[in-house]
């Protein structure tokens, strides 16, 4: 859609020039269509998808409507999730930068302090942002003032009705004054939103922007059949094999992903959690530190799928398929912004591939089936990054000169050669990873869908005849057990250390430690592999109690470690 420029939708000079500052030239059709409509006066119902710009849609004629020089609230907007709370009074925030310090935009939403909140709304805040339950709160405890409403938006009311928040929404709009302005914004018309219209619009209009294909064109979607238990094997080779600078995996619950973050975490990965029981401070201390790139991979639940605006993220995994289409486009919609590319990548195994025909469908776009990448393509991969990264340094020049090491140990004998390949072999060993089979053999049939989508819709525990599969805490005794060291030496087990090589760990450091911390006989010590935030060490079995009891106060390079039986992943 052609859309005319800015300066014919009949918005004031100031805002104008807030757009322009932010390098906009010409609206979005949603944009286009709904702004002249709001400056009207008129309630509107706009249709358009996800990040197609409806912030700004109802932002600019909320911010020509509202009289700042007023210290009471003269508009709301009322969003799902906190998430989209912030991001919309961050937008808001920006789009009304030319008023100054006369602005003042309150985000409220639960989770955050009631104080902190009560004090903005004291200040006169103009423009109040939040979700149903929080803004309900503070007009039951009379902080927030409804009577002067002189515009209200209902951003993404479909989401909002889905999560159960109709009543909190009818009894907000209903203490509100009738001649109030109303616009509603949503994904899609269902009849739970037209219910809604029925009653607190006033003839309103309807603007809306077709839709072609749901999802971008710059994004790979690719899936892979996968087993359960081997999720967190194909994850790690997909990540090793094209390492993402960023990337979210969605899980369907909170347990999903609790243990898929600790056991990307123990194999080394630098990851974080996101989901409803993280308190609001945690969340913003875990999306502060995602953005800065201290963690690559952020685990969340569809709580994030929704407000999170990060345009570095490169690849989106579904680590468990959603169950709604729309959560599908959603989710992949965090890669590929702004004109980069982005990959989707989901699993599947069993009635997934009905779940995934209904998506395509529903996006009208393909799927790419994969095969999963071998344990020899991931080794290969890795020694090519090896080769680079030590041929990029020799051709810059920037490195130390070891001559006098070198050469002690050409006068012993060895060739350079020789000595090239042992350092390559010490490389490559920080940098590997262990390797695990994956799961190929059918699963047994799934159990009637209703119970397991009632079960997830919860964030309950998965049926009981899935949880050995899953490798929960269900299967405690199992997953607890000594393991045998890599590679199946008998005699030997895997013990765990909670220092690496970011910690300054080194091989002959931690077996001097063990040797002398334990008095351990020889050969008690086997492979010894360093990872980023932790170690693995094969020692035998029938000295490994002996370790962990006695190494239980130790610290090596002057930090406390823990020592355990490798619990696996």
């Amino acid at each position: 859609m052609d859309t005319p420029p800015f300066n014919t939708l009949g918005l004031s000079p100031m805002l104008l020039q807030a757009v322009e500052s932010l390098g906009f030239e010409r609206p979005s059709p949603i944009q286009a269509l709904a702004i002249p409509v709001a400056l009207a006066g008129r309630d509107v119902v706009g249709l358009s998808e996800t990040g197609s710009g409806k912030t700004a849609a109802f932002g600019l004629p909320m911010l020509q409507a509202i009289d700042v020089s007023r210290r009471e609230t003269q508009a709301l907007i009322v969003c799902p999730t906190r998430e989209l709370a912030v991001q919309v009074c961050e937008q808001v925030h920006i789009l009304g930068s030319g008023y100054g310090e006369d602005l003042i935009v309150a985000p409220v939403y639960g989770g955050a302090s009631m104080e902190r909140q009560f004090k903005l709304l004291a200040r006169g805040a103009q423009i109040v942002v939040g979700t149903p339950g929080r803004l309900l709160d503070l007009w039951s405890r009379k902080a927030l003032v409804l009577s002067r409403i002189r515009m209200v938006v209902l951003d993404e009311a479909d989401r909002m009705l889905d999560m159960g928040f109709r009543d909190d929404m009818e009894e907000l709009l209903g203490a509100m004054p009738a001649e109030r302005q109303t616009l509603f914004f949503s994904a899609t018309m269902n009849r739970e939103v037209e219910r809604l219209i029925q009653s607190f619009g006033r003839d309103p209009e309807l603007v809306q922007v077709k839709r072609t294909a749901m999802t971008v064109a710059s994004i790979d979607q690719i899936c892979y059949e996968v087993r359960e238990r081997s999720k967190v094997e194909v994850l790690s080779r997909l990540l090793d094999i094209e390492p993402p600078r960023l990337a979210i995996v969605f899980c369907n619950t909170k347990r999903s992903v609790d243990e898929c973050t600790e056991a990307l975490i123990a194999r080394g990965y630098a990851a974080d959690r996101l989901h409803g029981d993280i308190t609001q401070m945690m969340r913003e201390r875990v999306l502060k530190r995602f953005r800065e790139g201290s963690v690559e991979l952020l685990v969340a639940t569809d709580v994030a799928a929704r407000g999170l605006d990060i345009e570095e993220v490169d690849a989106v995994f579904n680590y468990d398929l959603p169950q709604d289409p729309e959560d599908y486009v959603h989710r992949i919609g965090r890669t590929g912004r702004a004109g980069r590319s982005g990959r989707a990548i989901s699993f599947v195994y069993g009635r997934d591939i009905y779940r995934l025909q209904n998506i395509e469908r529903y996006t009208r776009q393909k799927i790419r089936r994969d095969r999963i990448p071998t344990q020899e393509q991931v080794e290969g991969r890795r020694a090519d990054q090896l080769l680079e990264m030590v041929r990029d340094t020799l051709e810059s020049g920037e490195f130390a000169h070891h001559e006098d090491l070198i050469d002690r140990l050409l006068e012993a004998g060895h060739t350079a050669t020789d000595i090239a390949n042992a350092l390559f072999s010490l490389l490559y060993g920080m940098h590997s990873r262990e390797g695990e089979e994956i799961a190929e053999d059918r699963a047994p049939a799934p159990p009637p869908p209703r119970d397991r989508e009632r079960d997830r819709d919860r964030g309950d525990a998965p049926p009981r005849e899935n949880r050995r599969e899953r490798g929960t805490r269900f299967d405690r005794e199992e997953r607890f057990a000594p393991r045998r060291g890599p590679g199946g030496n008998e005699g030997m087990v895997t013990l765990f250390v909670s220092l690496g090589k970011t910690g300054g760990m080194r091989p002959g450091d931690l077996a001097g430690m063990l040797y002398r911390e334990a008095q351990l006989p020889e050969g008690a010590v086997g492979r010894i592999s360093l990872f980023p935030r932790h170690t693995l060490v094969d020692v035998r079995a029938d000295v490994a109690d002996d370790i962990i009891e006695r190494c239980r106060d130790s610290k090596l390079r002057g930090k406390k470690i823990r020592i355990d039986y490798d619990r696996g992943a």
